[in-house]
């Protein structure tokens, strides 16, 4: 058990006892997490236990509060190779493969980065909340490959979730995506702009929807057509790069198909495209039933470190399988 104790100074009299602590503690602990360890009982003012966060503090009072040590994760540690591309005290970058779902669920409690994070990081998580367990800040659909980022402390779990929140419109993060989508997008460099929820048909999926919708959410991307015009393999289809202004749920699968481009292997989004592929080419068709997901990879990850300040920038190769479907269809790939 961690406890530590601080005199009230005078300009510090008056605060509630929460934010005194969350002046003295930050960045490690966060003002939520001191509520509630507050709430537990694990505050004290002159010896008296305080369990009320707005209780004020007076000059020379002597505040104590006593930090348990992290509670063990609920989901079990499991020994799965990991492509690490960055790690220190603080953070994580793996490049995630296609099939990988992030974070356990219904469905999949097992076999998921988080259980191959805490089985890699062990004692180097300091707690998330008071729970050893890597900070998810963003997350990658199972199907989609690429580079993700993940929290092993506190104070660089709260960093990084501010910066995904901005989404880059403060210049901290940059996120690319390639995708292999039906056709080529016309003009070649665009902005698409809409608002997205759930599905009326299908609460699984998220659609295109007008502003009455009560979970609608602005949506923004950025394309930019890398590599199209290609009908080599009897089908036309383009490589784009996705920016994103926003991160909403299947964002880019959504607003490709939104404009009349879906990605190629998406059944959800794009299954209007399925007479496609009885056009492909022998080559193409073969590349296609052996690729089984969507043709997305997140190719960049840019971000400021939460403790030192620097600005890292990331970057991945389009795995084999999404290289080998791309020249097929006779797209030039980076």
């Amino acid at each position: 058990m961690d406890t530590r104790e601080f005199a009230v100074a005078a300009e510090e009299a008056g605060m509630r006892i929460d934010a005194f602590l969350a002046g003295r503690c930050a960045p490690e602990l966060s003002r939520a997490r001191l509520q509630g360890l507050i709430a537990a009982g694990d505050a004290t003012i002159g010896g008296q236990p305080v369990t009320a966060a707005k209780r004020r503090v007076a000059e020379r009072d002597i505040v104590a509060l006593r930090v348990p040590p992290p509670e063990d994760p609920e989901p079990d540690a499991e020994d799965i190779a990991l492509a690490i591309v960055f790690e220190d005290a603080d953070l994580i970058v793996v490049d995630k493969p296609a099939g990988l779902v992030v974070h356990p669920g219904p469905g999949n409690w097992t076999g998921t980065l988080v259980n191959a994070l805490l089985h890699h990081c062990g004692r180097d998580l300091s707690g998330i909340n008071g729970v050893k367990r890597p900070g998810i800040v963003h997350r990658l659909d199972k199907d989609t490959s690429g580079l993700l980022v993940v929290a092993k402390s506190d104070a660089a779990h709260r960093s990084l979730a501010e910066q995904f929140a901005a989404h880059g419109r403060d210049g901290r993060l940059t996120r690319s995506y390639l995708a292999l989508v039906w056709g080529t997008p016309i003009p070649h460099l665009g902005r698409i702009e809409t608002l997205l929820g759930r599905s009326s048909s299908d609460r699984l999926k998220r659609a295109v929807v007008t502003q009455t919708q009560p979970d609608a959410r602005q949506a923004i991307t950025h394309y930019r057509v890398v590599s199209g015009l290609h009908e080599a393999s009897g089908v036309e289809a383009s490589l784009v790069e996705c920016r994103l202004e926003t991160g909403r749920t299947h964002q880019i699968r959504v607003h490709m198909a939104h404009i009349g481009h879906p990605l190629i292997g998406d059944d959800v989004y794009g299954s209007g495209f399925r007479s496609k592929v009885n056009a492909l080419d022998d080559r193409a068709h073969g590349a296609l039933a052996r690729f089984q997901r969507q043709a997305l990879h997140a190719a960049e990850l840019g971000f400021v470190h939460p403790i030192s300040g620097e600005t890292q920038c990331f970057t991945s190769d389009v795995p084999d399988d999404f290289r080998e479907l791309g020249a097929a269809l006779g797209i030039d790939l980076p």
